[in-house]
């Protein structure tokens, strides 16, 4: 779930590095997290409701005995606990999406954002699909935000910058032809699911926080088809575009190391 802009994030906020150790430890939310979106991409089928995809993940938490992220979340831009373990974004919602009774249409675009934690470690990751039948527009969308990611990830290397993470993505929304909101973004992940840093999707090469060995992120670019703008449905919770286009969201947890970034959510 992506966290909300923080002004001075990065003077205000405790920023904490992972031993090695602890970055071990982490790998089997990441694992978990990963197994139970390619559960979630297998199960999404038109004919499909959302709230059914929502009690499956639920039941694959309780089978592993871990805890969901989502579903006593109540940060101040939500209306009320969230109350679902998934976020399940239909066409023009693009983040946030609350799980109902809404079942999947041939061509829906439907993105699905999971965190969970697992003996106490967080990890964070999303991704988008079309339903039955796709649209030309909505793949160059989804392939848009994934390349994004790729790129962003490429860029996560020690003593890099937070603004390098940011431009990457940016860059590769701009060349697609997309705008950019900036109000919601990536965050650092640890035994919370939104800490510091604040990952944004757009902005300056070489500028913001060094990048050290230890720093655990989810970077997570998300595009809307032809606007940068956004507002809260009644749910007080669901965000749509603006002018009714369609989004896609792509994440990943990742942590900095010597070796180069390390993707902890990645999937088979």
């Amino acid at each position: 779930m992506p966290g909300p802009v923080r002004t001075g994030a990065y003077r205000g906020g405790v920023i904490e590095l992972k031993t090695p150790a602890e970055i071990e430890a982490m790998r089997p939310a990441g694992r978990f997290v990963a197994s139970v979106l390619t559960a979630l991409r297998e199960a999404a089928d038109v004919g499909v409701n959302l709230l059914d995809l929502d009690a499956l993940a639920h039941r694959m938490i309780r089978d592993a005995g871990g805890e969901s992220c989502y579903i006593d979340y109540h940060p101040s831009f939500g209306a009320s606990p969230f109350g679902k373990v998934l976020c399940t974004s239909v066409n023009d919602a693009v983040l946030h999406g609350l799980p109902h009774d809404y079942v999947l249409r041939d061509g829906d675009l439907l993105s699905v954002d999971f965190a969970a934690s697992i003996d106490g470690w967080v990890s964070d990751s999303a991704l988008s699909v079309v339903v039955g039948t796709p649209r030309d527009e909505d793949l160059r969308l989804i392939e848009h935000t994934e390349r994004a990611l790729a790129v962003a990830i490429d860029a996560a290397q020690v003593d890099a910058k937070i603004g390098d993470i940011s431009a990457a993505i940016g860059d590769v929304a701009r060349s697609g032809g997309y705008a950019v909101n900036t109000q919601f973004g990536g965050h650092g992940v640890g035994r919370t699911m939104h800490g510091e840093p604040h990952v944004p999707n757009d902005g300056r090469a070489g500028r913001g926080l060094r990048l050290r060995p230890g720093l655990v992120v989810a970077i997570e670019p998300w595009l809307m088809a032809t606007t940068d703008e956004i507002y809260t449905d009644d749910d007080g919770w669901t965000l749509r575009s603006a002018d009714g286009s369609r989004g896609a969201h792509s994440e990943h947890t990742i942590a900095i190391t010597e070796d180069g970034p390390l993707v902890l959510t990645a999937r088979d």
